[in-house]
């Protein structure tokens, strides 16, 4: 099953199982997100990316730029490894990551949470690839995508059980819209997939075809 059909059936499920006060909170922490993007929208397409050096999941730099001397970057930008949703996608990334290769891109990934609580995403999901900590959402904030969860989000997400202060190490309750960008090797954006709605991601299948096809 595709990654795109996994997230609708995700959704559907989710849509059952949460009163509508929480929806609507949830839709309106979406509604937040659009309305900042339509000011500052996020990197895309033509633009070129900036330096990224980023500590992985055992706490080493890893350098963008270093990669790409060799290869194209797929950079995927995800919430965190307590959403469920990012989860399915990194786990759809790790099963084309060889073919990703075979392309001639490497795969890494974004998130905002600490080396420590990346190193059990990655070990979680059984992760193959770099798993890189963008502490306080500096690269993110770079790409135009981090926002701060409203008010009524976040008290939604603790009762969720999400500790966002203890996962990403301080207290601004920020998160990255989850994106998909390719990154030549002369650091230009050739791809973009951003969506403000945290349950669409790119499908493994379209980063591929994309690839064979540029």
């Amino acid at each position: 099953m595709s990654l795109t059909k996994q997230l609708k059936e995700r959704a559907t499920q989710s849509a059952a199982k949460y009163p509508q006060t929480i929806h609507k909170i949830m839709n309106n922490g979406i509604d937040v997100v659009r309305k900042i993007q339509s000011i500052t929208p996020s990197l895309k397409t033509g633009d070129t990316i900036p330096e990224i050096k980023l500590p992985n999941a055992a706490n080493q730099s890893i350098s963008v730029q270093d990669v790409l001397q060799h290869n194209k970057v797929i950079l995927s930008f995800y919430r965190g490894g307590w959403c469920p949703y990012c989860n399915m996608e990194l786990r759809a990334l790790q099963k084309s990551q060889d073919e990703f290769k075979k392309l001639g891109a490497t795969l890494i990934a974004i998130s905002p949470e600490t080396p420590d609580n990346s190193i059990t995403t990655k070990e979680k999901n059984e992760l193959r690839f770099e798993v890189l900590s963008d502490i306080d959402n500096t690269i993110a904030k770079a790409f135009n995508l981090a926002f701060t969860l409203p008010k009524d989000l976040q008290e939604v997400y603790k009762g969720f059980g999400i500790d966002l202060e203890k996962n990403n190490g301080n207290q601004n309750h920020q998160l990255p819209i989850s994106a998909t960008y390719i990154i030549g090797q002369d650091n230009t954006i050739v791809y973009d997939f951003t969506k403000e709605d945290y349950k669409e991601r790119a499908d493994p299948q379209e980063i591929i075809n994309f690839l064979k096809n540029n």
